[in-house]
């Protein structure tokens, strides 16, 4: 006998108020994966969302309805309630109800691996809370009172907010710590002056997957959104030049303003490329994959990143025929079509990635005697293109090295003749 599928525990029906369109797929992916089914949805067209209940009063009791037809108990907003439109939006369904920033920051917590990202998540958590707190215990009306401690007291939801925004102020500063350490640990691989890439775009579009196609490493991969929370930073040896590839947290549209706060230092790592890859599914819908380019961009200018010298990177082109992938190319010129998965195009990527860092470089001709070793291994680290002669004075040496440090090797410099 065939045994019944186990129900989900929580079964959400998603609302949105929206200016035009009803995709409301993006919120399903996000239930989905932090664990919740969705029974439903609605959509109504409006320029802004009702200041009280965030749907028109005639919505919501359409909603309450239908949540009720398709066996609902949690009501799911994509977009971020403020507290009273969630009060009064819970009042109104009789359903609990969470919106998009509850939902992201629940998988985040989810995901977090690193002390530094639970550090984080739990940062961004309390920020989210501390406006939406509430007096459990009304019936204590005020702490304090009896003979020696009358007075008003502080009432308990005070004492929360408090504890709260203690705890947020302890967080910071350990977080600041952290920040301190990455910091230590950035000035050391920039003092190897190691080409840095970064892998930015959409979630789920496939960069751990490149991470691990391109440096042979094994980061987590899983069809999932935000399943890599913290950073990941691997060594990648490209025509004889070591590079420094780092896969970062994937940005969603309307990312909670609490996470790229609390992510700053996660994310300093995109700021701080020399060049960045944003990654797009080019298996997308041409409205979809727009959306998600937009996205991208939208955080990496809130985040400082918007002037980084990047490359678009249409990735999953395994998963297209010719005509489409015939599309796309004259859609983004400028981009390159690989297919992490199955390596298609990852050879043009690294040529044209070292193409770009070619740019950069600037050619010196150095004599370095025989007792500075030292900076002649240093050199053969940095440099590319590197042809050496043995003299009776020393190394006589022609490189292309970055230009931000040319200076270090100024003195060994040989003169025009």
């Amino acid at each position: 006998m065939e045994q019944p599928q186990q129900r989900a525990k929580q079964r959400a029906f998603c609302i949105a108020a929206l200016a035009e369109g009803d995709d409301l797929s993006e919120l399903g992916e996000l239930l989905r994966t932090s664990g919740v089914a969705v029974a439903g949805e609605m959509v109504q067209h409006r320029e802004r969302p009702h200041p009280n209940t965030y749907l028109g009063p005639g919505k919501v009791e359409e909603a309450k309805q239908m949540a009720k037809e398709c066996d609902a108990n949690l009501i799911a907003c994509d977009d971020e309630l403020t507290p009273r439109q969630e009060r009064n939006l819970e009042e109104a369904v009789g359903l609990p109800v969470v919106d998009r920033t509850a939902v992201i920051l629940d998988i985040f917590a989810a995901h977090a691996a690193s002390a530094e990202g639970k550090l984080q998540v739990e940062l961004a958590q309390l920020e989210y809370n501390l406006a939406r707190m509430r007096g459990l215990w009304t019936h204590l009306e005020r702490l304090g009172g009896g003979i020696g401690t009358r007075g008003p007291g502080e009432s308990q939801i005070e004492t929360d907010r408090r504890l709260a925004r203690d705890r947020i102020a302890a967080l910071r500063k350990r977080l600041r710590q952290v920040g301190g350490t990455r910091a230590v640990m950035r000035a050391e691989r920039e003092r190897a002056a190691l080409p840095t890439v970064a892998l930015a775009g959409y979630t789920n579009a496939g960069k751990s997957t490149l991470l691990n196609a391109l440096t042979g490493s094994e980061v987590g991969v899983r069809d999932r959104l935000f399943h890599t929370l913290d950073p990941s930073t691997r060594t990648w040896r490209l025509a004889g030049r070591q590079y420094l590839l780092t896969d970062t947290v994937g940005f969603i549209r309307k990312l909670p303003h609490q996470l790229v706060d609390a992510f700053g230092a996660t994310l300093e790592e995109t700021r701080r490329a020399d060049l960045l890859l944003h990654v797009l599914d080019a298996s997308a819908s041409l409205e979809q994959a727009e959306m998600m380019r937009h996205s991208v961009e939208v955080v990496l200018e809130e985040i400082g990143a918007g002037e980084t010298p990047r490359l678009l990177v249409l990735n999953k082109v395994d998963m297209l025929d010719q005509q489409q992938r015939h599309e796309l190319r004259l859609r983004h010129p400028e981009a390159m079509l690989v297919s992490a998965s199955s390596g298609e195009g990852l050879e043009e990527l690294g040529e044209h990635i070292e193409r770009e860092f070619r740019r950069t470089l600037c050619p010196v001709d150095l004599l370095v005697p025989y007792d500075h070793g030292g900076s002649l291994a240093e050199l053969h680290e940095v440099a590319g293109d590197v042809t050496r002669q043995d003299t009776p004075e020393g190394v006589r040496v022609r490189a292309l090295v970055p230009a931000r440090l040319a200076a270090r090797f100024e003195r060994f410099a040989v003169a025009p003749s």
